[in-house]
């Protein structure tokens, strides 16, 4: 059996790519996907609505307080 350059340098490319599949392939840990969970949430209406309404009352009794201040500008 003759050994040349050219065997040699075949056998180790060849055992190259062989060791780096292995490499690549077997010793990988499996990528998991995370589960998705989704939680139901409570009925959003009765909480939406309150915070406009408590807005929209402020508004009423500031506007119903009347302009006591000092007015604004020259006189």
């Amino acid at each position: 059996m003759k050994c040349t350059v050219r065997t040699i340098a075949a056998a180790s490319l060849a055992g190259t790519l062989v060791a780096g599949n292995v490499a690549a392939d077997g010793f990988a840990q499996p990528i998991m996907e995370p589960e998705v969970i989704v939680e139901e949430t409570a009925n959003a209406t009765a909480g939406g609505i309150i915070v406009p309404l408590l807005l929209l009352a402020i508004i009423a009794a500031v506007a119903a307080g009347g302009g006591g201040g000092t007015p604004i500008g020259p006189a």
